[in-house]
């Protein structure tokens, strides 16, 4: 059993918990996640760690009440349990194998959606203990929906926000002010980072490619059992089947299919709506 720390409520849609697993923390790394379990009969759902720490033994988790089982998640209180943590799963971001000399003359900028935010930030967190620059653009539909702005401004170079609507920061998609950082106002980048809906990242990746930039994208959306054995996150990369899960969940933006990846995603909707509509009920 996995005791809650702390929860607090990012948008009415979005919890944020801080969980007692020490194993987990102790072996946490920037791009990994969890499966977690509400009991014994829950369903098994993956969640990219938001941010680890060693000493005190804990784990951040992100949850976006989706359905029914992110819902029972997010009723936990401080002090209730989770039946299972199982993790770290999946390989680290490529940069934690890098040195220290390759990574001296990087700067990174990270294009961050929605609940994709939270993952971003231990991302950030990480390259600014090794010194490396980074710059984020987080973006969302509105300015209620802007998540991690404070904690993500801590660890970055420059933090720009984006909404659609123009209710805060630069008016538009985070593709039209990451062509604007670099075209217009001069800015420099060795990589890209994209996590959020896999559509910002498809067009994220369509406009880094554009810039000349490299780009990496996280199929942390597709995963379903988290250890490979369901196949739900098959997704074509460079042309080869590969399995978001174990050999991922990051990819070369530039070789994943992501037409085929939305197609996979929205396989289960139609189940998930009608069990996320008993949840309401019951």
């Amino acid at each position: 059993m996995y005791r809650i720390l702390s929860k607090d409520m990012l948008s009415p849609a979005i919890c944020r918990m801080r969980v007692y697993a020490p194993r987990v923390a102790s072996s946490a790394r920037p791009g990994q996640f969890l499966i977690v379990r509400v009991n014994e009969h829950g369903e098994r759902i993956p969640l990219t760690i938001s941010d680890y720490d060693v000493d005190e033994g804990s784990v951040t988790i992100v949850t976006q009440k989706i359905g029914a089982s992110t819902r029972e998640i997010c009723a936990l209180e401080v002090g209730e349990f989770l039946e299972d943590v199982v993790g770290p799963l999946g390989l680290p971001s490529d940069f934690v194998e890098k040195t220290d000399e390759e990574l001296k003359d990087s700067r990174y900028i990270f294009i961050a959606g929605g609940v994709g935010t939270a993952p971003v930030y231990p991302q950030v967190k990480y390259l600014k203990s090794r010194g490396v620059h980074a710059d984020v653009i987080i973006g969302a539909k509105t300015s209620d929906l802007l998540i991690y702005k404070e904690e993500m401004a801590s660890v970055c170079d420059n933090l720009f926000i984006c909404t659609d609507d123009g209710s805060e920061g630069f008016k538009g998609m985070v593709t039209g002010l990451l062509e604007k950082l670099v075209t217009e106002d001069g800015r420099k980048y060795t990589q890209a980072v994209a996590i959020g809906p896999m559509i910002m990242m498809k067009f994220a990746t369509l406009t880094a490619k554009k810039l000349g930039l490299p780009i990496t994208v996280s199929l942390n959306t597709l995963m379903v059992d988290g250890t490979g054995m369901c196949g739900a996150c098959r997704v074509t990369v460079a042309g080869k089947t590969r399995f978001a899960c174990v050999e991922g969940p990051e990819f070369n933006g530039y070789d994943v299919d992501f037409d085929e990846a939305m197609r996979r995603q929205g396989m289960y909707r139609k189940e998930e709506i009608e069990e996320d509509h008993k949840c309401k009920i019951r």
